[in-house]
């Protein structure tokens, strides 16, 4: 068995003196995991760092194996990563989201949606709403999107304010507002074109996270990753900083 395609490095961990298990994201084939020979050696190192992007090659005599990986560089963004911290928990957030997908299971809107966003990781005007997107479409990806289309109540599709933390369907803030102390902040960049402010992100993140908790992270046993946290602490410092500078 072989294939070769290019794949973004999500992470590697050692194997053995000299090797490593490598894990990438790819477009056909999704997250997949491969040895690499000598990849802890000087040349290899600085290409399996998380967020380049590689053509992959990899080889098993049978497609179950776990398989040796060639790696060679096409774009090499994690110096520059290092140098933003918004950036470096962007890219091991993203990490995290991926290792929630079965393993070889292809999500192509996935990996295209981190093509777009890792060149913007270090810009904090487009990194907080695209991340935010990238949790909405994971959910969707996993079977568990919300229905923000209209009212669950009404039907209306104006004026909705407010999304149920039990079914993930919207509410207009008129029909919401009985029970607005139980329903989850609906951010308006998420029904419109619009731009998100801080606040809407919060509310945004807030609301990925409540069902990403109850229908992931919790069932399987999980903590919400630590980078999510420190990914939206930095998102909120540079913000502070652009608007002061």
């Amino acid at each position: 068995m072989e294939w070769r395609e290019e794949a973004i490095i999500l992470g590697v961990r050692r194997h053995g003196e000299t090797s490593v298990v490598a894990e990438l994201m790819t477009r056909t084939r999704g997250r997949h995991l491969g040895l690499v020979r000598g990849g802890r050696s000087r040349r290899q190192q600085p290409v399996l760092q998380p967020g380049n992007r590689v053509e992959a090659n990899w080889r098993a005599r049978l497609d179950e194996h776990l398989g040796t990986l060639t790696v060679e560089p096409v774009e090499m963004r994690a110096a520059a990563f290092m140098e933003s911290a918004l950036a470096l928990q962007g890219v091991q957030l993203l990490a995290a989201h991926i290792r929630l997908l079965a393993e070889r299971d292809p999500h192509e809107r996935l990996y295209e949606a981190c093509l777009t966003m890792l060149p913007n990781l270090q810009d904090c005007r487009l990194a907080g709403g695209m991340m935010l997107g990238f949790e909405m479409a994971l959910l969707d990806e996993l079977g568990l999107g919300l229905d923000l289309s209209a009212c669950a109540l009404t039907g209306a599709v104006e004026g909705l304010a407010y999304v149920s933390p039990r079914t993930g369907r919207a509410v207009t803030q008129a029909a919401g507002a009985p029970w607005a102390d139980r329903l989850l902040p609906l951010p308006r960049c998420l029904v419109t074109d619009e731009a998100p402010n801080w606040a809407e992100l919060v509310d945004g993140f807030a609301l990925t996270g409540h069902f990403l908790g109850r229908n992931i992270w919790v069932p399987r046993g999980q903590d919400e990753p630590q980078s999510r946290g420190a990914f939206i602490a930095a998102l909120e410092r540079a913000l502070r900083a652009a608007a002061e500078g």
